[in-house]
């Protein structure tokens, strides 16, 4: 009773800790994956003489001026264009009544508008949860800043202690589960460099279509929009897509309020073609897995840890499927008609081929075999 006891407590322990760390697991499993996304690059840098920790910083910093450079750019750009809007707001204002007047006869007025939206409670109402809310907002932003270091100084050292990481894993291990050990390591950053290509990819696709769509328009920073929205839709899952369509829509309104609804068209159309035909057949030939099983794996992925699993599901199942590849044993198959898909096999003709038989007066056999009868006759 005393053992059953302790190990209720324990296992009742064990599952308080986990749900405590959630967090910073997911957090480590996403700095894991960004080292290894990190390896290759480090790897070739380390390999011309250059100190690791130096070749993951040199690293690091281009990815962090590349990011920064690209949300200044999109902040400036923003706020430029909300100036605009907030400036234009009343002419938008009048054109919207006039249509409104002249398609429903009414006589409705900019000035009785905004005094009913003045006087009315629930305008107070926003204005006091917003108010209350910026607490809230602002321990947000400070939670993702705090993950963003915790996954940046983890995905750090595993980058940079890679060699002496993969040591200490194996020192623990015979020398054959060693071997494997380091080629499923290998295997891992193969897989994660591919899945990594397929996106970027497909970034590069979709933007270029964007940036086509946007040019027609003249929707102005049109090139800018195009790299925003390939690499936000590609590289911040579940809600990228829609982050992405939010700017060019907000921004096409602005030129024109038809070409908003343009953009929105485009953006769920393309979505689909991408969801269904595009990512599909680049995840098939870049990570090397099946379509069904990439698209299977992402909705698993998410359902399991959200975004982040939609985000690592892709390399994580090609690493699995990769691995155990090599232990399952494989024969070959026999040229049988039923594997290709052709039903009946040895079974004879088929209904359609009978068909054809009794309408032509059967094959050279059977005629060859009624004349012989007709002629002893």
């Amino acid at each position: 009773m005393v053992l059953a006891l302790a190990l209720v407590a324990a296992f009742q322990l064990g599952s308080w800790a986990f749900h405590q760390l959630t967090g910073l697991l997911i957090n480590i499993l996403i700095a894991f994956f960004l080292a290894l996304a990190m390896e290759p690059a480090v790897a070739r840098m380390s390999a011309r003489g250059m100190r690791r920790g130096l070749a993951t910083f040199l690293v690091f910093l281009g990815l962090v001026i590349v990011v920064a450079g690209f949300i200044t750019l999109l902040g400036s750009m923003l706020a430029g264009q909300i100036i605009k809007l907030v400036e234009g707001f009343p002419d938008y204002l009048d054109s919207l009544i006039h249509w409104v007047n002249s398609t429903f006869h009414t006589k409705l007025r900019r000035v009785d508008i905004q005094e009913g939206l003045l006087r009315s409670d629930w305008l107070k109402k926003y204005a006091q949860n917003s108010a209350a809310g910026v607490l809230d907002v602002s321990t947000q932003v400070l939670g993702g800043l705090f993950q963003l270091l915790t996954i940046g100084l983890f995905s750090f050292y595993f980058a940079a202690d890679g060699p002496r990481l993969r040591r200490a894993l194996c020192s623990v291990l015979p020398p054959a589960r060693q071997a494997e050990v380091l080629r499923a390591w290998q295997i891992a950053i193969d897989k994660t460099g591919g899945y990594l290509y397929s996106r970027g990819l497909m970034a590069l696709i979709s933007g270029i279509a964007h940036y086509i769509l946007f040019q027609a328009l003249g929707i102005p920073y049109a090139p800018v929009l195009g790299v925003w929205v390939g690499f936000v839709s590609q590289f911040i899952p579940t809600i990228g897509t829609y982050l992405a369509g939010a700017l060019p829509m907000l921004i096409a309104f602005t030129v024109n309020p038809w070409y908003a609804l343009w953009v929105l068209i485009f953006v769920v159309i393309y979505q689909q073609f991408e969801n269904y035909v595009l990512q599909p057949k680049l995840t098939s030939k870049t990570v090397d897995i099946h379509p069904a099983v990439a698209f299977g794996s992402v909705v698993a992925g998410t359902a399991l840890l959200g975004a982040v699993g939609a985000l690592i599901s892709i390399p994580a199942v090609a690493t699995l499927q990769a691995f155990l590849g090599a232990y399952v044993k494989r024969y070959d198959v026999e040229d049988d008609p039923r594997v290709e898909g052709h039903p009946g096999g040895t079974s004879g003709p088929g209904p359609f081929a009978r068909l054809r038989q009794r309408f032509t007066g059967g094959d050279g056999e059977g005629r060859g075999h009624g004349q012989g009868q007709g002629g002893r006759q």
